[in-house]
């Protein structure tokens, strides 16, 4: 696998190795040797997520303040624009974000470590998107950040939505604004 440094170093494109001809292709979506090798990472994932989503659904900005997880996420079908934003008040990035599409044909992965939030809005017709966790989804923990918060800044491609607003649920329509926002120490 290749690991790619992004603007917040802890933040990790992982482009896994892809072996296809002809017939299709095969590539290991995870080993945790060649993870930790490749990152330094020695992370434990303890639950996998999938969810679908049409053109246009945003989903974010979520975290667990109480139970940070750690996140490797990618896109098995379709395509998506994913985001990670810093919330640990003692890093030099706190507050800043990285952005970048995640598709079933890039193959890309991303390494969003605890204490970021994260979030992505649906490129394509439909995506399907996996994640690995390091720690368990806990609903009391679950926070939100407003995904169109000035303060951030976040370059969201809405210009691929041809004029129409991003789809969301009430709770992240709902999201604090980020600095009224609980975050890491």
């Amino acid at each position: 696998m290749k690991v790619i440094p992004t603007a917040i170093p802890e933040v990790l494109i992982i482009e896994p190795r892809v072996f296809g001809d002809e017939r299709g292709f095969f590539f290991e979506s995870y080993n945790e040797r060649q993870f930790w090798e490749a990152t330094g990472v020695p992370a434990r994932f303890v639950q996998d997520n999938h969810s679908r989503s049409v053109r246009g659904v945003l989903r974010g900005l979520h975290y667990q303040i109480g139970q940070p997880q750690g996140k490797l996420v990618r896109v098995v079908a379709g395509e998506v624009f994913d985001v990670a934003v810093d919330l640990r008040r003692s890093a030099i990035t706190f507050g800043q974000s990285v952005g970048l599409t995640l598709s079933a044909e890039n193959k890309r992965m991303l390494w969003i470590p605890p204490g970021f939030a994260h979030g992505f809005l649906t490129l394509s017709e439909h995506a399907e998107f996996l994640y690995k966790t390091t720690d368990y989804w806990a609903a009391s923990e679950e926070r939100s950040i407003l995904w169109s918060d000035p303060t951030l800044a976040i370059d969201w491609p809405l210009a691929t939505l041809q004029g129409e607003p991003p789809v969301l649920s009430p709770k992240d329509a709902a999201g604090m604004p980020f600095l009224s926002a609980e975050v890491y120490p």
